[in-house]
């Protein structure tokens, strides 16, 4: 398994560029897993539903299955917030992980750059950032920059720039 991530501040285009990107990656012959990152708390269950209930009777887990796919819920209940690792580790084998959000985090990244976020480049303060999707030339820029509607080129840099797993763990247990 390899990981790369897509940075960004908020508003960038990093959901709308993984959603143009995973297809291509599927027609290469990528099996391809993603992580979001969500900084506030969020729910995926129901209130009034069996899942919910079970949930809020205060069990840790709560599996849920049918013959289409199945999702565990995971109550962090006072645990702290899981890192990125140690999420991974949770994940079926596939050939690749893109992983949104987890900006500060060691592992390589493309950061996504849209002009009109008036927002500065995380590159070049993240050494992880390994090339740029931007809506404008960055000349600036010290990493491969590439248009962000160039998503045959997006794809070609995730493939290449992505490292094992193995590598991105230790990397970010040592930062």
């Amino acid at each position: 398994m390899r990981i790369i991530g897509l940075a960004g501040w908020s508003g960038s285009g990093k959901t709308t560029l993984i959603t143009k990107a995973i297809p291509r990656l599927i027609a290469r012959g990528c099996r391809v897993s993603t992580l979001k990152h969500a900084h506030h708390g969020f729910d995926l269950d129901q209130p009034g539903k069996d899942s919910f209930m079970h949930r809020a009777a205060g069990a840790t887990e709560v599996a849920i299955s049918s013959a289409k796919r199945f999702a565990i819920l995971h109550e962090l209940r006072d645990e702290p917030e899981w890192d990125l690792p140690s999420l991974l580790s949770k994940f079926a084998p596939v050939d690749l992980v893109l992983v949104e959000g987890f900006k500060r985090d060691a592992f390589p990244k493309l950061e996504i750059h849209r002009t009109a976020n008036d927002k500065p480049l995380l590159h070049p303060d993240d050494p992880h950032i390994v090339a740029i999707a931007s809506d404008v030339p960055l000349p600036q820029a010290r990493v491969p920059v590439i248009g962000l509607d160039d998503i045959e080129r997006v794809v070609d840099v995730l493939l290449e720039r992505a490292v094992p797993l193995q590598q991105a763990a230790a990397a970010m247990r040592s930062a």
